[in-house]
């Protein structure tokens, strides 16, 4: 079974500004006293290919995982974020996926927009309760608001 959820929203800052943290691994890095333990590179410093290793917050789903950075275009300023080891692939899912994508309103502002993609097995359908944007939306606001907040004018 597959599934996606999405989120955007327009922040007030030039589209290119805003891919130098969703587009890089300062996305992750901004977030962590926020709404993670910490952040770790086990492979790569940010481009596709790249594997972080992820501990959460007490509370949350899962303690300790590693996402791997399936894509990062800067032309189109698209990043794709996949399980890699642990987190939703122990709950059935073949594929658990974020997408990033920073879109160009006008010189100024731009529209960032969150998709969670996944791919579960049958036999495991009812984890999907455990599926939610929530989390994500959480990410883009700190992160907006971070952008916001430390734009240059």
């Amino acid at each position: 079974m597959n599934g996606t959820l999405s989120y955007q929203t327009a922040v007030n800052v030039p589209a290119i500004e805003a891919w130098m943290i969703y587009g890089t691994l300062q996305l992750a890095y901004i977030c962590v006293p926020e709404l993670f333990e910490s952040i770790k590179p086990l492979k790569g410093n940010g481009e596709a290919g790249t594997i972080v290793q992820i501990t959460t917050k007490p509370g949350s789903l899962f303690y300790m995982y590693e996402d791997k950075l399936a894509m990062v275009d800067n032309k189109t300023m698209i990043k794709q974020v996949e399980a890699h080891n642990g987190g939703y692939l122990n709950l059935g899912f073949n594929m658990f996926g974020v997408r990033f994508e920073v879109i160009k309103k006008n010189e100024s502002s731009c529209i960032t927009k969150v998709t969670i993609i996944y791919d579960i097995k049958e036999g495991y359908i009812a984890n999907t309760i455990h599926v939610s944007i929530e989390p994500f939306i959480a990410l883009v606001k700190y992160s907006n608001n971070y952008l916001v907040n430390n734009h240059k004018k």
